[in-house]
């Protein structure tokens, strides 16, 4: 069954959006960071657990994994800073801890955007109480001109400016996650 291509608009919330990020060019992306990511990991003796930060990253963590060839698990944190608004809170709330054992292990938190860096930075600093050999991070979005805290990101898909992005995982008020590409706001400056 072909897959159509991601329209130029969307509607959403009565809002109207224009595509930004198409499926090629975020397909090709993970396929380099997916490259990268085999080869900083061929040598290690256990397997690299990502932990995925729901729910907005769980696209782009199910993809990053296909494109990774060597051996590695999954688990996830939920967390909240977001709820239906269109800017973080400003407040980082943990619905789901991870149930993996981490220490010892090679781990890469997978977030979907790094916005003000707060969950990143959350995220990153619970799992580096618990020992593991290395901690890394992984973001198909990045908008440095919105950091709050530093939140590094070691395999980073796309800096973007301070927009508010749908799709891919991306929602406005929990829903166009399931849109194949990023979209912007229609009025929004891009590229």
């Amino acid at each position: 069954m072909p897959v159509a291509a991601a329209p130029e608009t969307v509607t959403c919330r009565d809002e109207r959006f224009r595509l930004y990020l198409d499926e090629e060019a975020i397909s090709n992306r993970i396929a380099e960071l997916g490259a990268q990511i085999d080869e900083d990991y061929a040598e290690t003796d256990t397997p690299p657990i990502f932990i995925g930060v729901l729910n907005g990253a769980y696209i782009f963590t199910a993809d990053l994994m296909r494109a990774v060839t060597v051996d590695c698990e999954v688990d996830f944190y939920k967390l909240s800073s977001y709820g239906e608004a269109k800017v973080s809170s400003g407040t980082v709330t943990e619905r789901k801890g991870i149930d993996a054992d981490l220490e010892g292990r090679h781990v890469i938190v997978v977030e979907d955007i790094v916005d003000t860096g707060l969950s990143m930075r959350y995220v990153l600093d619970q799992i580096s109480e618990k020992n593991p050999a290395s901690l890394r991070s992984a973001a198909l979005l990045r908008k440095p001109d919105a950091l709050k805290v530093d939140a590094p990101v070691d395999y980073l898909g796309f800096d973007i400016d301070n927009l508010f992005v749908i799709g891919y995982g991306l929602d406005y008020g929990q829903i166009a996650r399931n849109l194949p590409a990023v979209y912007i706001l229609d009025e929004e400056e891009g590229e």
